[in-house]
């Protein structure tokens, strides 16, 4: 009998299927928690003759969320955000709409089509995000399946394969085969001796031939799984002549877009809601009782055994608010302009958290000349600067789409993105696309560029901590200070996911139960001046 210790059993398990099949497999071993999630977090209700206040700082959608949890358990809500819109890095534009770039705005020029449309933040929605499918599922945001990854798409690396792209199916095929051809091949030598029986040994060759599509011998020489040559149709499939194994270990693809829908957050099916992401912005709107104040600039944060109040700006004006309770969702990054009276270390804590640089591009194509190549949705990976290409999944056969032209997160291709003007941009990354899809030029009849570190009110995507700051300052802010609450994706494991906002939300929530347990609290209107 095989002797093997369930650590060296997941090893192998995340080996061969990826982080997907081992986060699977340690739940099912009991080894990891399941998500405990069954809903948002219930409030004690607030006493209807004396109403508690919150202040909400940021109305993303942790802002939003906990807003309308607030309100359900009967709380007076104030939500200031500073920009002219609600949601944060949830942005959806269409024609009209404008791109709040610092020095730079741009306002979109799609046509006024329903279906011209691009997620500049949040573009998908994994199937284990329980609580933002919660939101859509009860604030009657419809989705639909996104098509977040296309074996049909391309992968692509100047300097390997005399630059040319090559269609992510045959990559896979490839590679499968010629490791399950050293798989063979470890096992006919009998690598295997001292962990599988002789039985073992040869289930695993026909395991290895099954899998990589090998010969009789274990030999790897092409693969119909690829597609073929020739027209499937009409004759016998003439498989593609392999990539070699060297050619293979050279190129970038299989340490990026290889194992792109192995990533537990991008395994399919995703979804996306109908219409747009900025969907579940306004379903979230339509059902708080309260609106946020716009264009309300936050100056000032004081916190005392009372309650909080804040100074923010409008119409240049300052105006001040005072509140029970406050949870802000405001950049840790812009803490240190604002004043206030936190302690040493909070504020430290606070000043740990640095703004991520990721940057987008979109075109509106006057032809979806993708699916003229067979691809409906999914990615196509390079090495060039834009890093992805994205092919929109609804709408098929429409006569114009909204792709995405470049996904970056490299810092040496945003720090140049982030350096030119609008309309270089555009040109580089069309540039960028012609060595894909050539051609891919005379399609583009207009474009918008997204660089989150130079979006006004925001500044960054996603936070970023070195090992030792997240040690010393992560759990702390976890936690309130006094009664006010940090929340947003920042005060997460997930940064840079609606869930990871949503999450932040549910735990600032939690801990205000305790808060609220532990001691009588007197409620009070808000007061504004």
């Amino acid at each position: 009998m095989l002797n093997i210790t369930r650590r060296q059993f997941l090893s192998y398990v995340g080996a061969a299927g990826g982080s997907s099949a081992l986060l699977k497999t340690s739940l099912a071993l009991g080894m990891m928690p399941e998500d405990s999630y069954s809903g948002p977090v219930t409030i004690k209700p607030a006493d209807p003759g004396n109403k508690p206040t919150a202040l909400i700082l940021g109305a993303g959608i942790a802002g939003l969320a906990t807003a309308l949890e607030l309100e359900k358990a009967g709380y007076h809500v104030t939500m200031l955000e500073a920009s002219f819109r609600a949601g944060g890095r949830n942005l959806t534009v269409r024609n009209g709409d404008k791109i709040d770039e610092m020095g730079n705005p741009q306002i979109c020029q799609f046509d006024k089509q329903d279906n011209l449309f691009f997620n500049c933040g949040p573009a998908r929605i994994p199937g284990h995000h329980r609580r933002i499918l919660h939101y859509c599922k009860a604030l009657n945001v419809p989705l639909q399946v996104k098509a977040n990854s296309s074996k049909l798409a391309y992968f692509h690396d100047e300097k390997s394969l005399g630059g040319k792209p090559k269609r992510i199916i045959e990559y896979h095929t490839d590679v499968r085969g010629l490791m399950s051809e050293l798989l063979w091949k470890s096992a006919d030598a009998n690598q295997f001796d001292q962990l599988l029986s002789e039985e073992d040994v040869a289930k695993l060759m026909k395991f290895s031939q099954a899998y990589g599509d090998l010969t009789e011998n274990g030999k790897y020489i092409g693969s119909g799984r690829a597609g073929s040559t020739t027209d499937r149709m009409l004759e016998h499939p003439t498989p593609h002549a392999p990539i070699e194994l060297k050619a293979m270990l050279d190129s970038s693809f299989w340490y990026g877009g290889l194992l792109g829908a192995e990533v537990y957050d991008w395994c399919e099916p995703l979804m996306e809601p109908i219409g747009g992401m900025d969907s579940v912005v306004k379903a979230f709107l339509r059902n708080l009782q309260t609106k946020p104040v716009l264009n309300a600039q936050v100056k000032k944060i004081f916190n005392s055994d009372q309650g909080v109040e804040v100074t923010y700006e409008q119409g240049g004006k300052l105006h001040s608010v005072k509140a029970d309770y406050c949870f802000n969702n405001i950049p840790a990054y812009f803490m240190a302009g604002i004043e206030n009276n936190f302690s040493a270390t909070y504020q430290a804590g606070l000043n740990s958290i640095k703004r991520g640089h990721l940057f987008k591009i979109a075109y509106q194509m006057k032809e979806r000349f993708w699916e003229n190549d067979g691809i409906y949705g999914g990615i196509s990976y390079t090495s060039e600067p834009v890093s992805q290409l994205w092919y929109p999944s609804h709408d098929i056969h429409a006569q114009k789409g909204i792709m995405l032209g470049a996904y970056v997160w490299n810092p040496k291709f945003t720090t140049m993105f982030e350096n030119m003007s609008p309309e270089e941009r555009l040109k580089a990354g069309a540039i960028s696309g012609e060595k894909i899809h050539p051609g891919y030029s005379k399609y583009i009849e207009n474009g918008i560029s997204i660089p989150w570190a130079r979006m006004n009110h925001q500044m960054g995507c996603g936070m970023r901590m070195s090992a030792e700051d997240f040690e010393t300052y992560y759990h702390m802010l976890q936690k309130p200070e006094g009664r006010h609450f940090m929340i947003g994706d920042q005060i997460s494991h997930h940064s840079g996911w609606q869930e990871g906002a949503l999450a932040s939300s549910e735990q600032a929530l939690e801990q205000l139960n305790k808060l609220l347990g532990a001691k009588i609290i007197q409620g009070g209107a808000a007061h504004v001046s």
